[in-house]
């Protein structure tokens, strides 16, 4: 097959990420070649070659695929240069170790015709020989990932982590994805998701790698690179979620325990369980503040898309406004600081039994401090704001 000429305009490129490939690599560019002969697509095959030392780069010209050599490290890396510099109107994209099957390229290129942006494949619907993915991806890694995408960002994909899939140019240029590793294939999905972009996903096939070395996938190491990734774009249920759950738990604790001593049975709870409670709301203030302070910063970057639901209580919770509600908790912290001290110096400061002052004390301490983190808080946030604003 030639290669058509650079001007020419093409529906389907195919981009294969290659890092010393040599023992796969022929088998994958014949049968995506293939594909697109006796399928009639207008396409070409891009060979992003992350800098193999085996021959990978002259099998690929032989064979009559493009090379683009990414010097730059990393899968994600290795995708992107192939993607800038593929011609097609639509790309799909699959590893060259032959454990994907370049035939199905059509079924792609049908739901993109149809007006999808993203086209997933799911290998648990297409079947997955014998071999071909070991136990724990197959039972663990995969359904609880794909579980925690769903349940994240709502996200309609049933096998999270396929890398064969298709997407239009357009919408990959809109994602403006940025991640250099194996993230890059959950970023495309995530952002995909969060900006509202029409996804569906076909049935494909998962063959053994061809390969006679091990593969350059680390089950347990990638799969929590996946999770991490995963939690780190979703600041509410990273910080949001577990912060006002904290919160809630340690006010309404707290609110028992100021008034006296809570027996529950035989159980009795007094001011040493104040003070976990105290604890918590603390702790629970801070993860809601962390979760403002990663959105805004997610969304600055351009990892997330605006939310109009972050933006109104932005709009409120100006500098000045956080100040004053600063100030007020604050001051009453010290007002109940001191009259703990009254209290004390009634009682010519000598010894007093715990739960009297500590009543007034941890309150006191928990209102001054979250005083405090309001005020930083809202510089900080004033800061961040001005670009989210632009």
């Amino acid at each position: 097959m030639e290669s058509p000429a650079a001007d020419t305009p093409l529906e389907l490129t195919i981009v294969m990420p290659c890092l010393n490939e040599a023992e796969t690599l022929a088998g994958c560019v014949e049968e995506a070649l293939r594909a697109l002969r006796e399928q009639n697509l207008s396409g070409e095959v891009i060979v992003a070659d992350n800098g193999s030392t085996d021959g990978s780069q002259e099998i690929a010209t032989r064979l009559g695929a493009r090379v683009v050599r990414v010097s730059e490290k990393g899968y994600g890396r290795a995708l992107q240069g192939g993607i800038a510099a593929a011609r097609g109107r639509f790309i799909l994209m699959g590893d060259s170790d032959g454990s994907y099957d370049f035939t199905h390229a059509g079924r792609f290129v049908e739901k993109l015709r149809e007006g999808y942006d993203l086209v997933m494949g799911n290998r648990f619907l297409g079947g997955i020989q014998p071999g071909a993915m070991p136990w724990k991806n197959r039972y663990l890694g995969n359904p609880i990932l794909s579980g925690i995408g769903r349940l994240f960002f709502r996200c309609p994909i049933g096998d999270f982590h396929c890398g064969l899939r298709a997407f239009s140019r357009d919408a990959y240029n809109r994602l403006e994805l940025r991640t250099a590793g194996m993230e890059f294939a959950s970023e495309m999905v995530i952002k995909a998701t969060l900006f509202g972009l029409r996804i569906t996903e076909i049935p494909t096939t998962l063959r053994p790698d061809g390969r006679s070395r091990p593969p350059h996938l680390r089950p347990w190491r990638d799969g929590w690179r996946h999770l991490r990734f995963m939690l780190l774009f979703s600041p509410r249920w990273l910080f949001l979620q577990p912060g006002l759950a904290l919160l809630f738990i340690g006010f309404v604790i707290g609110a028992l325990l100021v008034r006296g001593p809570l027996r529950l049975g035989s159980v009795t709870f007094d001011v040493h369980t104040l003070i976990f409670a105290a604890m918590s709301v603390l702790i629970g203030f801070q993860a809601v503040t962390f979760a403002v302070f990663t959105k805004i910063f997610a969304i600055n970057s351009g990892l997330l898309p605006a939310d109009p639901r972050l933006e109104r209580p932005l709009r409120w919770l100006n500098l000045e406004r956080g100040l004053a509600l600063g100030a007020v908790l604050a001051l009453a912290g010290l007002a109940l600081s001191f009259h703990a001290v009254g209290v004390w110096s009634g009682h010519a400061f000598g010894n007093l039994a715990p739960g009297e002052l500590l009543r007034l004390v941890i309150p006191g301490s928990v209102f001054l401090t979250l005083g405090c983190q309001i005020i930083l808080m809202s510089f900080l946030l004033s800061i961040l704001e001005l670009p989210l604003r632009r």
